[in-house]
């Protein structure tokens, strides 16, 4: 049997941290004098590199300005995740420990997150042993770039054919397609399944045990 691998963004996906993120971003502008994005603005945004994202939510912001938010929203969401981690989706760690007690699909993470964020969030829900190669933004351009799911398949010696990217953003659904792995995009996270759909997701799917249904489907046995 060739290996498998499914790769899993995090935020939007398999944690719930908008509302961390929402609240770290409007200290981080409020502390710069600036006026704080929405929760909708901020929605739009989760995933991308820390430097993108912010430069996106302030665009008349120079480069040192974007840095000073940066580094504000870094303060701030490190205090947020201490005093009380971002949950994760009822049902997530259930189907992440019924998927790696299969043992035919390895699993893996691309995300905009830190090294240092997803270690910790992975700690908290004693998750970290299940995933064979956990790919951040510290390594790598921001997505929609493919540099992460590459790195993941170079890694774990999986083909692109056989992979999939499962995530709640266009920019999961356009980093797919650019290192030729399918797209599945997930109805609960943040951006809309038009938007999904329009970037070109394989296939769409509304609960985790859909989920589990679709990658019998795409990863099926070969």
């Amino acid at each position: 049997m060739r290996p498998r691998l499914a790769v899993f963004d995090i935020d939007g996906t398999l944690s719930d941290s908008q509302h961390h993120i929402h609240a770290a971003m409007q200290q981080a502008f409020e502390a710069q004098g600036l006026g704080a994005p929405d929760l909708a603005a901020v929605r739009q945004i989760v995933g991308l590199s820390l430097p993108i994202a912010v430069a996106r939510l302030a665009p008349g912001a120079d480069v040192g300005l974007v840095a000073d938010i940066v580094q504000g929203y870094k303060q701030s969401y490190f205090w947020a995740r201490s005093a009380e981690p971002a949950p994760l989706f009822a049902g997530a760690a259930d189907m992440l420990q019924r998927l790696a007690a299969r043992g035919d699909i390895r699993l893996g993470i691309a995300t905009g997150k830190s090294r240092r964020g997803l270690d910790a969030l992975l700690a908290h829900f004693d998750l970290g042993s299940i995933f064979v190669t956990r790919q951040v933004s510290d390594n790598h351009p921001s997505k929609p770039h493919p540099a992460m799911l590459l790195a993941a398949l170079a890694e774990t010696g999986v083909a692109a054919d056989d992979a999939v990217m499962i995530g709640d953003t266009t920019f999961d659904i356009e980093m797919a397609r650019a290192a030729g792995v399918r797209g599945i995009g997930v109805r609960w996270g943040y951006h809309e399944a038009e938007q999904l759909a329009a970037a070109g997701a394989a296939r769409l799917v509304a609960d985790f045990a859909a989920l589990e249904a679709v990658l019998d489907e795409l990863l099926g046995q070969a």
